[in-house]
Order: C-alpha cells, then sequence, then structure tokens
C-alpha cells in the first residue's frame, strides 16, 4: 500500500538556502583534500573579540545557563536601545525591543507576523536570499523591483511608489546590501519612508552591516521624525562584532510588533541563548575599537578586490560602498558554453576549487557574489584562479 505520509505543502514554496549549500559544497571538497579559496561566507574571518569572550565565559562560570525571558532580558534590551541612540540617534525603549536568535531569525518573524497570504512584498533585486524565502512561507507575493548595476543599484523612492498595490503590506530595504554593497543614499531612503507612510505600508530596514560603511556615516531610517509609526528594524550582533555563531539579533519597532513576535517566538525558540546574551550585553557595553578596526581593513581589501576584479578583461563591478561584498558581473564567459551565474559558480568550484555564490541566488543571472571577509592572502590566490577561470571560458 502507498504511503500517505508526507510532508506540509508549506516547505516546498522555500528552497535551501543557496549561501548555505556553497559552504556546505566547499567543506565536502576539503574533507576530500581539495586546496579550496572559500568566497562564499558571508561572515568575518576576525574572532569574537576578547572581552565579549570574556563575558560568555564569566556567564558560565556564574551559572547564568538558565531560561531568560522570551524576548531577552531586560538588561540586553536595554543595552540594545542604548547602542542604537549612540550610533543613530534613535530613541527606543526595551518594551520597543525583543532579542532573536540572530538576524535571519528577525527577519523570518517579522515576515510572519506582518504578512497575511496574499499580501506583496516589495523587495529590490539584487537581494539577500533569505528574504524571497521567508515572504513564500508567509504565504505573502514577492514583488521584485530591479536597480541598475552602473547606479550600483541603488533604489529609488519613484521606482518603489510605481510597484505600490492595494495588496502591499512590506517594503524591504537592505542598507548596505547583501550582495551587492550597495547603500542606499540617506536623501532617497527618506523619500522611500515619505512613500510608505503615504500608502499605509511597513518598511523593514535591515541593518545588519550598517556599521561597515566605507565612505558615508552609519545610518538608520528609524531616527527620521516620525518614522517609528511605520518602521520595523531587523539588527544583528553578527558581523559587527564577529559574533556569527553566537546567535544574538533583534528587532526594534512598535510594541504591537514586538508583542507579537514575542507570542511567535515563546513558542518555537523559548528566548535566545542566555550566555551568548551576556556576551551580547558587553559587546554592546564595551570597547568599540573592534569595529573600526574591521572596517579599516574591510576597506583595503575591498579595494585591492575591486581592482584585481576590474583588471581582468570583460569583468565589470559596482563599487561596493558598504559591507563585504563584492559583485561583479561575469557574463563575458556566456558566449563561451557557461550558461548561467550557478553553471559559472559550479565550474568554477569544480575546476578552480574557488567557491563564490550564483547571482540567481540574488535574483541576478550576470553575476556573482564574492565575500572578502578573507585574508589577503586567500583573495590575491583566489581571484588568480577566478581570472584563469575567465580567461579560459573566454576563448
Amino acid at each position: 500500500m502507498q504511503s500517505t505520509l508526507g510532508l506540509a505543502e508549506r516547505v516546498s514554496t522555500i528552497s535551501v538556502s543557496s549561501t548555505m549549500k556553497v559552504a556546505a559544497d566547499a567543506e565536502r571538497l576539503r574533507r576530500e583534500g581539495a586546496d579550496v579559496v572559500d568566497f562564499g561566507a558571508g561572515e568575518p574571518d576576525f574572532p569574537t573579540p576578547e572581552n565579549i569572550k570574556r563575558a560568555g565565559e564569566a556567564a558560565i562560570a556564574a551559572n547564568f545557563t538558565k531560561y531568560t525571558a522570551t524576548g531577552g532580558t531586560l538588561e540586553l534590551k536595554q543595552a540594545i536601545c542604548d547602542r542604537h541612540k549612540t550610533d543613530y540617534g534613535t530613541n527606543y525603549t526595551p518594551n520597543e525591543c525583543i532579542v532573536t536568535v540572530g538576524g535571519k531569525h528577525a527577519i523570518f518573524n517579522l515576515v510572519q507576523i506582518l504578512v497575511n497570504p496574499g499580501d506583496e512584498v516589495i523587495i529590490p533585486t539584487p537581494y539577500w536570499v533569505t528574504y524571497k524565502d521567508v515572504v513564500n512561507y508567509a504565504g505573502g507575493k514577492c514583488v521584485f523591483v530591479e536597480t541598475d548595476e552602473a547606479s550600483g543599484f541603488e533604489l529609488e523612492a519613484s521606482m518603489v511608489e510605481r510597484h505600490i498595490t492595494p495588496r502591499t503590506k512590506l517594503v524591504i530595504i537592505n542598507s548596505p546590501s547583501n550582495p551587492s554593497g550597495g547603500v542606499l543614499p540617506r536623501e532617497e531612503f527618506e523619500k522611500i519612508l515619505q512613500v510608505t507612510q503615504k500608502h499605509g505600508v511597513w518598511l523593514m530596514t535591515d541593518e545588519c552591516y550598517c556599521r561597515f560603511l566605507y565612505e558615508d556615516e552609519p545610518f538608520s531610517i528609524a531616527s527620521v521624525a516620525g518614522a517609528k509609526e511605520n518602521v520595523v528594524i531587523a539588527g544583528s550582533l553578527s558581523k559587527t562584532y564577529a559574533m556569527t555563531g553566537w546567535r544574538v539579533g533583534f528587532v526594534l519597532g512598535p510594541q504591537a510588533v514586538v508583542g507579537g513576535i514575542t507570542k511567535l517566538q515563546s513558542h518555537c525558540t523559548s528566548n535566545p541563548t542566555s550566555i551568548a546574551q551576556k556576551a551580547a550585553i558587553e559587546a554592546l557595553r564595551g570597547p568599540q575599537e573592534s569595529v573600526g578596526a574591521m572596517l579599516a581593513e574591510y576597506k583595503a581589501r575591498r579595494d585591492f578586490v575591486v581592482e584585481r576584479l576590474r583588471a581582468i578583461p570583460g569583468v565589470t563591478i559596482a563599487m561596493p560602498k558598504g559591507a563585504f561584498y563584492a559583485y561583479p558581473n561575469v557574463a563575458v564567459t556566456y558566449e563561451a558554453g557557461i550558461r548561467n551565474s550557478l553553471h559559472f559558480a559550479e565550474k568554477l568550484l569544480a575546476e578552480e576549487f574557488v567557491a563564490v555564490v550564483p547571482g540567481e541566488a540574488f535574483g541576478t543571472n550576470d553575476h556573482i557574489r564574492i565575500s572578502y571577509a578573507t585574508s589577503m592572502h586567500e583573495l590575491a590566490r583566489g581571484l588568480d584562479r577566478l581570472a584563469r577561470f575567465i580567461a579560459k571560458h573566454r576563448e
């Protein structure tokens, strides 16, 4: 008799994260003995600063290993609000804050409590891979707004407004952008805020890379007068403090939003890890010099990577203004047998043992994402291989 067992249909609406798949493929090759250069990982290669690690150790020694409040400790929520005020000039209170298990969890929670089946969510292209899948999982409809490589993938308020319909519920902005490194000018961001307020639409700002800007000052749209009414912030300590494995993120927004996430979170995670919360408090309240040191190193790496990529005949790239990604256009190889960005990434890994993420994962098909959150030595080795690969596949 044929089994009637099966998975829930909603699982079929999402796919495995492309960035996680690249990491798994690279790790498999390493185990097999290959000399892999990994440009796929979206995490700092820096260790967590010592003061933060010591705070985690102290939490264990003090037996701070029990449940906490679902939304995180009051001390951590206050530290998040205080740091956001210091960095961006906002004015949130602990009642408008909830701690999550990483920034991705913050985004997932926000989409699940804001988006009903059939609601439309406006997402600029290229986009971070998870946006599409969490909207699909909620039963929403993704409305993609294509941006132009020539302009540095900058989104304009007029582009957003053209895509708003009576079904629009949410606009998602990620600046600095993963994968392009593009930064939305403050003036345009404020115009987008005005558009969303005019149409009664939520505006989610993903601030994962907000401290890593190379030319501009860090900015949060939530600092604009009146923004708190329809702005929700998804934040993370992962990149800013090299704490990816600690899994600490947060949401800042209206109390009703925080209350909704609290209900959802109470049934899926209970609470963020107690030990990680203590480490996060130290990260937010302790010395901040590590952030500037990482930013300076990322800028040097960015300049090196962009110069090397632009020296490869046929390759173009918009200058990344933030985050730690380069997003070169490699369509020059499509004339010589490579079909698309996924095919490019697969052949590059198989032939040269260089791991990159195909642009297809981010909604474009002519690009690959290169993470330069790795050493100059690895960048030089990987770019040598990439240049050789492209030269071979242009012939």
